[in-house]
């Protein structure tokens, strides 16, 4: 019986070399990918978000195990279009127009993939009619908006009245974050949700989708 517990602890402390070991040996053996993702990525990306919000570890250890996820999910991605794998929401993410900043929204791309979402991201500067495009395009569950400049917060305003000028609106999740925003901004441009950081945007996540 394989130990995801290895696979799990090296994740979490960022060991690239032993967390991608430990995939391919997990894969050699024939385990399912479901599994390898819930008990081995899921359950170490879990352990760095608490760990984060109680301030245990900061940025660059989580950077570093996101890291380590993102290059073990490099082995297992291509097993995913043979129906392998079970996404637990499609989210489309990016930075605001006029905004080029990307390490946060990198970091929350990464902790919601190594979630088990299925993340698109669209980079920076991202206009909001591209966010609606990407949206229909994908079947987006959730739009995930970073502005780390408060000049830029005001396209979030803007991306959420052109999802409701297209129509969409009421299908997708519209969930904000970034150094300047706020819950409150939040509930005034309308959004679904707010994460006040990278650690909680998967918790954040899941309950808009209403999943564990």
């Amino acid at each position: 019986m394989y130990d995801f517990k290895i696979l799990t602890e090296a994740v979490l402390h960022g060991d690239v070399q032993k967390a991608v070991a430990e995939t391919e040996g997990a894969l050699e053996k024939g385990l399912d990918i479901q599994e390898i993702l819930n008990k081995g990525f899921i359950a170490a990306m879990d352990q760095v978000g608490q760990k984060y919000s109680r301030g245990q570890i900061f940025v660059p250890e989580m950077l570093r195990s996101a890291r380590a996820m993102k290059e073990c999910m490099r082995l297992i991605r291509p097993l995913f279009e043979k129906g392998d794998f079970i996404s637990k929401g499609m989210v489309v993410i990016g930075t605001v127009k006029q905004d080029v900043h990307d390490i946060g929204k990198n970091l929350v791309a990464m902790m919601l993939e190594g979630g088990g979402f299925t993340v698109t991201d669209l980079g920076v500067e991202v206009a909001p009619e591209k966010f609606v495009h990407k949206v229909r395009e994908v079947k987006a569950d959730i739009v995930a908006m970073s502005a780390l400049l408060s000049t830029t917060m005001a396209a979030m305003r803007e991306t959420i009245v052109a999802l409701q000028e297209a129509g969409i609106r009421d299908q997708v999740k519209v969930m904000i974050g970034g150094a300047p925003v706020t819950e409150q901004f939040a509930l005034d441009i309308k959004a679904d949700s707010y994460a006040p950081d990278a650690g909680s945007a998967v918790i954040v996540a899941r309950k808009l989708l209403g999943i564990s």
